[in-house]
């Protein structure tokens, strides 16, 4: 079963950037495309379970901080070595100012 979970409100994530969002016993990467869009993925890289918030983030790719895997983060592909395994990505929706993640 799924549920909306709040995360954010919309000025909290920058444009062009990504936060950390923890719930349960999951992280998760909420991010602010350049188009105002917001998205959602697992918050650890599939390389070496790195935290992707602290990675760099351009043009709807995020950057693993380690060992600089890259992933579209509006579809979760990885887009090359030496990643190979694709981001899970949850459905975002904003609500009267709030960023909700369906988890």
């Amino acid at each position: 079963m799924t549920e909306w979970v709040q995360v954010c409100a919309v000025y909290d994530i920058e444009e062009e950037d990504v936060i950390r969002f923890d719930h349960s016993d999951r992280t998760f990467a909420d991010y602010r495309s350049p188009d105002d869009e917001y998205y959602a993925t697992d918050g650890l890289c599939t390389h070496e379970k790195i935290h992707l918030a602290e990675g760099l983030v351009m043009n709807n790719v995020i950057e693993c901080p380690k060992h600089n895997s890259r992933f579209n983060y509006t579809d979760g592909s990885a887009l090359g070595a030496p990643v190979c395994v694709d981001l899970q990505t949850y459905p975002v929706k904003v609500e009267d100012g709030q960023v909700f993640i369906n988890i």
